[in-house]
């Protein structure tokens, strides 16, 4: 595992705690932490992403999976696309999430780095082939739809207990609630952790990993379920 350098990562803005029932609390968080995001420069936030990658390949080690879902970095999130390759190379098959409808759950589409990508929905990268319908006069590649073990899912921020912050769209949460085998691994920056409430149908990360040393385990149980065997075999819809 690498060592990371000490690198000063603190949030931008206090939060004042006195709203924290309502939807104006976690809004105010979402603009904090994308201005704590933002506020890292470009040495401390390549430094960081390597750190993760190592990180998440430590912990992959002793929890292999053999399909995995990962994501396009967006909006200043932890840009591990150099960990891909690493990972295809590895054997394991990773998909990418298609944003398919507003209240419906992602859908994952199998990728390997260097397959072509095009703009989906929300400005999201998404795997070419599989945007694509096929007609009567034209034969199109489709790319097959997948449903991995387990997901690496970005935070904007995430709190103690595991819980994270998106942007508000509550994609992965329908995602996870309609695949509750898988595991789901938060991916964020150490400094975006604050403290927040969890929502009745928010969904607790199994364990976050971050440019620090240690991780964010959501309970023992948890790790008990990471280690039963059968948690890494691939799914098909």
């Amino acid at each position: 595992m690498t060592t990371t350098p000490r690198i000063a990562c603190e949030p931008t803005a206090t939060v004042a705690e006195t709203t924290q029932d309502g939807t104006e609390f976690k809004r105010a968080i979402r603009q904090s932490m994308r201005a704590t995001r933002t506020a890292l420069t470009a040495a401390h936030r390549t430094a960081h992403d390597a750190a993760i990658a190592a990180n998440i390949e430590a912990w992959l080690m002793r929890h292999p999976v053999r399909e995995l879902g990962v994501y396009w970095p967006i909006h200043g999130e932890p840009d591990l696309r150099v960990l891909y390759t690493r990972l295809a190379a590895s054997g394991i098959r990773l998909a990418l999430p298609k944003v398919v409808g507003r209240e419906l759950p992602l859908q994952f589409l199998a990728w390997m780095p260097g397959d072509e990508l095009v703009v989906g929905r929300d400005g999201i990268a998404v795997p070419a082939a599989g945007t694509t319908i096929a007609d009567s006069a034209t034969t199109t590649a489709v790319v097959t739809a997948v449903i991995p073990g387990a997901l690496l899912i970005p935070c904007l921020a995430f709190n103690s207990e595991n819980f994270r912050l998106g942007y508000g769209g509550g994609y992965y949460d329908r995602t996870l609630a309609s695949m509750p085998g898988a595991v789901a691994i938060g991916v964020g920056y150490g400094c975006t952790q604050t403290e927040f409430p969890a929502a009745p149908h928010d969904i607790a990360m199994h364990v976050v990993i971050t440019e620090k040393p240690e991780q964010h385990k959501k309970s023992e149980e948890s790790e008990m379920r990471l280690s039963r065997p059968g948690q890494d075999d691939a799914r098909s819809p």
